[in-house]
């Protein structure tokens, strides 16, 4: 195949027909196309196809033979001798060199002991030693399944994984959901204690929660091992190692067992974006050099994160990355991903000092990475391919078009993107505009501005708005008074009114508009008070700020329980209904004077009113479907905190009567500071 020769994509015409102004860019898809093709290609013919070269972990690091052997494996181009020393050979550094292999590999075969036995017991710690220019380099398996951190340590430890009696997975992975309601989760802050929850605790105590919720997946943070638990799992250091803080590999893998048990998919917060820069316990110069798995130079590092960037043309590093993706699916059972930092993959700027306006011109061009680009491709192909339930979901905020169209069409290939200009529109409405200032208008093109037939994750706030230096929505709505004013025992206050009712208004919305799919951070369902700060040198090594109090919303004296029933129940709603599988939205009314949004989704009619102090009878609202309407959620209801204002008795039937371009309308009285669902009790859902 000549090195210039163009492969056409064989559906582009679909992405075009879907978004012709995409045209003058065809070359950009084809060049982009004609990558992936010829690398999927070169991976067939020198590898024997993306199963076994994505299959690596099976091959590089450790591994035991059917003989009882181990065989390792690494990969450290610039090493000068490899060598294994550990507890097994009293860490003796010189006992066990390794041999040199080809394209930069180097591998050591340690046979069974006498009676069958492994040559280096489960639990055994390990260390590659690395010579390079006359000095011993002390370093961690890249490919380690288990690394700890003894007290008082600073740096990580290999650990040999191999169990007596690995964790057997009893229970199916369930069907992809065709409706997605995500809750974000970090298992170390999963409990109300100052300390670092373990995964035994999230399966017994969190995922019956989830479940009773109404949350159909879970999305885990922070699993990959980092040396800095701070980061918040975004400074990888062991990238096929499970964090040990929380417990072993099969307490993780129970976890997710677990959850399947209950219908729940669990996505991974996967971070292949960047990796950290420890030398001693991760990547970074792993084999003595700047280079290895990363751009060499000023190109391998990320200056705002204090990261090294991977070297995506680099073939060792495709294997290391898809393999790594193929071990979470493979060993752990996870049913796909978010990946983490897709604006700074895409782009050799990284979004660093880069606004994105829109115009087409700033996706296509020589700012893009099409080395990174082509991985991204490569990365859903396989796990599409291998695994068609997966799911993955990119945190891209640059608005890349066609991320989230098949690759065969001229896309990346994700099945959702994160709709990331939700939750900064509703904090900027909260920090800078008075309630009856509110630009009815301007929420609803936020909600609703998304690329056709691309899939978008919606969300009121994530893990990002509540880390310290930021406000949760019900900080921000209520702020000191959650103090002293959310007991059912002291009278209720304004402020505290305002913010309930604005935090199930703003959470409705968001869920039954902004996308295909529903995110919530851990805690956040029940207006979470504070911030979230991890443990470090400013705080005092704290873990004060490190935890979800899930005490305060089972606490039948304070008001958190309200916010925790709605958003049970919203969800359940949707799990009848499915509006988030429907088409989007019709938005019907968006009243600026009146505040009032109604919209269509599915077989329901949504109804907010925004404003803070009128109340509206007799408000005609314009539908599509006749027939006769019953209210199936009421924002204003006692279990949620309401004010009880709407009677759930009341039978709203249409009129033949146009209005605001519906066929149909009907009457109805919307309290202020309210949201309704109507369903047509005519129509089967």
């Amino acid at each position: 195949m000549a090195s210039t020769e163009i492969i056409r994509v064989p559906e582009l015409e679909t992405l075009l027909n879907l978004d012709p102004y995409l045209q003058p860019f065809v070359p950009d898809f084809q060049r982009r196309y004609t990558a992936f093709v010829k690398t999927l290609k070169k991976i067939e013919e020198d590898e024997g196809g993306l199963a076994p070269f994505t299959s690596s972990y099976q091959s590089f690091g450790v591994n035991k033979r059917p003989d009882g052997g181990l065989y390792f494996r690494e990969w450290a181009p610039g090493a000068e001798a490899l060598f294994l020393t550990g507890d097994f050979n009293g860490w003796n550094f010189y006992s066990y060199p390794y041999k040199r292999m080809e394209f930069g590999k180097w591998e050591l075969y340690l046979p069974a002991k006498e009676d069958g036995s492994s040559p280096i017991p489960h639990g055994s710690r390990l260390k590659v030693v690395v010579l390079k220019n006359t000095q011993l380099l002390y370093r961690i398996s890249p490919w380690a399944k288990y690394v700890v951190q003894e007290e008082k340590k600073i740096t990580f430890d290999w650990v040999h994984w191999d169990p007596p009696h690995p964790y057997i997975h009893k229970h199916p992975s369930p069907k992809r959901p065709r409706s997605l309601r995500i809750y974000e989760s970090h298992v170390g802050i999963a409990s109300p204690e100052g300390k670092i929850a373990s995964y035994k605790n999230f399966t017994d105590h969190v995922l019956p929660r989830i479940k009773d919720l109404g949350y159909n997946c879970i999305q885990l943070m922070a699993v990959m091992e980092h040396a800095y638990y701070a980061s918040f799992g975004y400074q990888v250091t062991s990238f096929f190692a499970a964090s040990s803080r929380y417990g072993t590999p099969e307490e993780l893998k129970e976890l997710v067992d677990t959850a399947h048990s209950m219908g729940i998919v669990v996505l991974l917060d996967v971070v292949h974006s960047h990796a950290s820069k420890n030398t001693e316990d991760g990547l970074n110069q792993f084999d003595g050099t700047d280079a290895c798995f990363f751009h060499s130079g000023s190109r391998g590092n990320h200056d705002l994160w204090d990261s090294r960037l991977f070297d995506y043309s680099n073939w060792e590093v495709l294997r290391f990355l898809l393999s790594n993706l193929r071990m979470w699916l493979e060993e752990y059972r996870f049913d796909g991903f978010r990946f983490d930092g897709v604006t700074s993959m895409l782009y050799h700027h990284h979004g660093m000092g880069t606004g994105f306006s829109g115009d087409y011109n700033e996706y296509f061009g020589l700012q893009v990475d099409e080395d990174s680009l082509v991985y991204l491709m490569l990365s859903n192909h396989m796990i599409h391919t291998l695994y068609p339930d997966a799911i993955t979901i990119a945190e891209d905020v640059s608005g890349m078009p066609a991320l989230c169209i098949p690759v065969p069409q001229g896309g990346t290939g994700f099945d959702y993107r994160l709709a990331m200009a939700i939750p900064d529109k509703w904090i900027q409405i909260l920090k800078e505009y008075k309630d009856e200032e509110w630009n009815i208008g301007n929420i609803v093109h936020t909600l609703t501005n998304r690329r056709h037939n691309e899939k978008c994750i919606a969300y009121a706030e994530s893990h990002d708005q509540a880390l310290v230096g930021d406000k949760t929505l019900a900080f921000w709505l209520m702020d000191a008074e959650m103090y002293t004013n959310m007991s059912v025992l002291v009278p209720l206050t304004p402020v505290i009114d305002r913010g309930i009712q604005l935090h199930k208004m703003m959470r409705l919305i968001t869920h039954g508009l902004g996308g295909e799919g529903y995110l919530n951070f851990m805690g956040n369902e029940f207006g979470h008070p504070e911030w979230l700060d991890f443990p470090r040198l400013g705080n005092n090594e704290s873990y004060h700020y490190a935890r979800r109090q899930y005490n305060l919303a089972d606490d039948a004296l304070l008001r958190y329980k309200f916010l925790y029933a709605f958003d049970r129940d919203m969800n359940h709603l949707e799990a009848k209904y499915g509006w988030l599988a429907a088409p989007q939205g019709y938005v019907s009314a968006k009243h600026e004077e009146d505040k009032v949004i109604t919209f269509e989704r599915g077989s329901l009619l949504f109804i907010f009113n925004f404003h803070p102090n009128k109340s509206y009878t007799d408000y005609r609202v314009g539908v599509e479907r006749a027939g006769k309407y019953t209210i199936a959620l009421d924002t204003d209801a006692a279990e949620y905190g309401g004010h009880q204002r709407v009677d759930h008795n009341t039978q709203y039937f249409t009129e033949h009567f146009a209005y605001n371009n519906r066929p149909n309308s009907l009457m109805v009285y919307i309290p202020s500071r309210v949201g309704l669902v109507l369903q047509n009790a005519d129509f089967q859902n």
